[in-house]
């Protein structure tokens, strides 16, 4: 009987990149909302997608990134062309 102990699977890596890319989007939005990346960063990796749209119902602050710029970053540089 052979031991096979790195048999995870495709599906476990998968779930993995998804669980790291939504701590990824959620650090991301809440930088651009204005609460710090560490809060974002957070709530991705204990709440996965869920927290990715949590960060897209949160407020911005009033000086934030999303309201002064935009939700885009390149959004600002089509409306001053």
């Amino acid at each position: 009987m052979t031991l096979i102990i790195a048999n995870v699977g495709a599906l476990a890596l998968y779930l993995l990149f998804i669980w790291l890319g939504s701590a990824i989007v959620a650090a991301y939005l809440s930088e651009r909302k204005g609460y710090g990346e560490k809060a974002g960063l957070a709530s991705g990796l204990l709440l996965s997608v869920v927290g990715v749209l949590a960060w897209l119902v949160v407020p911005a602050k009033p000086n934030s990134d999303w309201r002064v710029v935009g939700a885009l970053p390149w959004q600002r540089e089509k409306l001053e062309r």
